[in-house]
């Protein structure tokens, strides 16, 4: 089974932590989970349901009607990163782990291609410091870098560093240009 595939797509790292300083730090939510974790874990949307920056959830109760957030509006690198993807865009958000805190050993059941949604991480913040673990194989990732990660299996990540972990995180609706870079 298929855990993690590094993609064609590297990104400027530069124009990525440029677009994250327009970032206020008021702007970063806790994440909704709080059983997942340990420490802080946060996130800004920058495409979600009805273009809300605080709505990192997707209640499955609510349509999905997705739209880009006013984040997302005043940087201009995120939407040339998202305009890369040759497909329909669910949520895209950034996610913070602190430097010491911990992501829980999960799972997300309802994303995969039996559920037509796939998640591409792009690291914009990172170290070998970080421990992430997918289907108990660690997995790096660097910066600018980006990652179709098979999040249906269980995954953990662990902050040991002491600077903070951002990533880009991007759903992708499946289609035959997904399928096409991501072939089991």
């Amino acid at each position: 089974m298929t855990t993690a595939i590094k993609l064609p797509f590297t990104f400027d790292t530069v124009a990525l932590k440029s677009d994250l300083e327009k970032i206020e730090p008021h702007e970063w939510v806790n994440h909704f989970n709080q059983l997942y974790y340990e420490g802080r874990w946060s996130g800004v949307a920058l495409r979600s349901v009805n273009g809300a920056a605080t709505q990192l959830y997707l209640d499955p109760t609510m349509s999905k009607s997705y739209a880009g957030t006013p984040v997302l509006d005043r940087c201009g690198y995120f939407k040339e990163v998202l305009g890369t993807f040759k497909c329909s865009l669910e949520s895209a958000r950034l996610l913070k782990l602190d430097a010491g805190s911990r992501i829980n050993e999960h799972r997300d059941f309802d994303l995969g291609f039996r559920y037509g949604v796939v998640r591409v991480h792009v690291p914009i913040q990172t170290s070998s410091d970080i421990e992430f673990f997918l289907n108990d194989e660690r997995v790096v990732m660097d910066e600018g870098e980006s990652w179709y990660l098979n999040l249906s299996l269980p995954h953990r990540v662990y902050n040991r560093g002491t600077t903070d972990r951002i990533h880009l995180v991007i759903d992708c609706v499946v289609n035959e240009w997904v399928k096409s870079l991501i072939e089991f």
